[in-house]
């Protein structure tokens, strides 16, 4: 990173949604920060067309339409192909940033020395808002193995550009339906270096029950099964492994594949007795409750499956 304050290139996938969009630039001319900042807009399927906006100085705004894969994943490597910054940030189109949220990541990298930098959120679902933050300031690859850490989610994350383009790559386009493309990007980030993170909230991230993911379950059972064959290293940590194996069951059970639930219920336990996802995921395939109301209760208090 050279200068004292390095050019940032937000890039904002997004999809029919132009008054959550109007709100996430807003959000982002809002950064108090000493660079110079510009937005790459992708429009996902949809033709692009940016909302009023009535910002008292100048932030430069490009429209741009996903050439590439249709879905999250395309649309966010469109963005990165856009961008010209020397570190590139992603901010989703339902979310915000906090205004201290640049100066204060780019000021940790500087001082870690660090090319990829996150911060805590605060989840906003329903009337409810609950803040999850990092418990230290350095992610590693065998940390993410072993826990998704919810709070690096992508409207964080900040990252040097010639890094991301030449060491980390690209969003992986091939994981089924975008689902989990995050947390894999996450886990090549990390292997090219630990992920430096403000442990406070700087971006509020919002839950919707609508959420394009909240009942694709067959989608789910092929996206994590994918990033298990993509990354054998998840056999070396039991509990990394259980986690998987139990939101497969999970996601099984919510598209009513009762015996593969039960499967990858019994390998969860196996690895790891205490693993909460195959209980739920019993749960489910026995009938005792949905899978979505499962999900919705989780959401109240900040957590997923």
């Amino acid at each position: 990173m050279n200068g004292f304050a390095p050019s940032v290139s937000v890039v904002v996938p997004t999809r029919d949604r132009p008054a959550l969009l109007a709100r996430a630039l807003e959000s982002i001319h809002r950064q108090r920060y000493e660079g110079e900042i510009d937005v790459v807009v992708v429009f996902d399927q949809t033709e692009p067309s940016l909302p009023a906006l009535d910002f008292s100085s100048q932030m430069a705004i490009r429209a741009v339409q996903n050439t590439r894969t249709p879905g999250l994943a395309g649309a966010r490597n469109t963005g990165i192909l856009a961008t010209e910054g020397q570190l590139v940030a992603f901010c989703d189109d339902d979310d915000e940033w906090f205004p201290d949220k640049l100066a204060a990541q780019v000021a940790l990298m500087r001082g870690a020395g660090a090319t990829t930098a996150s911060c805590g959120i605060a989840v906003q679902y329903r009337n409810r808002e609950i803040v999850r933050v990092s418990s230290s300031e350095e992610i590693s690859f065998r940390d993410l193995l072993r826990s998704r850490r919810m709070e690096l989610h992508p409207s964080t994350m900040l990252v040097d550009r010639r890094i991301l383009l030449e060491d980390i790559g690209l969003v992986d386009e091939a994981i089924p339906g975008s689902y989990a493309e995050d947390y894999e990007w996450l886990l090549r980030a990390a292997r090219v270096g630990p992920i430096a993170v403000v442990r406070r909230p700087l971006a509020r991230v919002h839950w919707h029950d609508s959420s394009f993911f909240a009942t694709r379950w067959e989608t789910i059972v092929s996206a994590l099964t994918y990033l298990l064959d993509r990354y054998p290293e998840f056999a070396s940590d039991r509990s990394g492994l259980s986690r998987i194996c139990g939101q497969l069951a999970f996601a099984s059970a919510g598209c009513d594949r009762r015996a593969d639930a039960r499967r990858w219920a019994r390998q969860a336990l196996r690895l790891s007795p205490l693993q909460p996802r195959a209980y739920l995921a019993l749960a489910v395939s026995s009938r005792l409750v949905t899978a979505d109301q499962v999900l919705r209760l989780a959401r109240t208090f900040g957590k997923g499956i």
